[in-house]
């Protein structure tokens, strides 16, 4: 799977402005930095998820709750699903500044090659 390909539109206002008037490969490096960007938060978020699973599977095994199989599939399948639309929410919204600063890096490293 292509980590770019699954990167969520960002509309253009929450581009930097050095990125919306830049060249292709601008383009290119701050939507490599976006992904990196939104893989870390999705990691993340992955990690707080398994943490609260861990706190709540505690606590529900020592009740005498019989809600029923049903809830916990969809409490299931509602953890699982978070941690991507979470990082694909912020980083849609222009992202935590991780990739601008990201993009910065990499364009001075580009810039002091040539």
């Amino acid at each position: 799977m292509d980590p770019l390909g699954a990167l969520p539109v960002v509309p253009d206002t929450a581009l930097p402005a050095d990125v919306r008037n830049g060249t292709d490969a601008d383009k290119q490096t701050y939507q490599a930095a976006l992904g990196f960007e939104r893989e870390l938060l999705t990691q993340l978020t992955q990690a707080m998820v398994d943490t609260s699973q861990n706190d709540d599977s505690s606590s529900s095994d020592s009740s005498d709750d019989s809600s029923g199989d049903s809830s916990d599939a969809v409490t299931q399948a509602y953890s699982q699903m978070l941690p991507d639309q979470l990082a694909s929410a912020l980083v849609s919204g222009g992202g935590t500044g991780l990739a601008d600063n990201l993009y910065q890096s990499l364009k001075q490293q580009s810039e002091a090659k040539s």
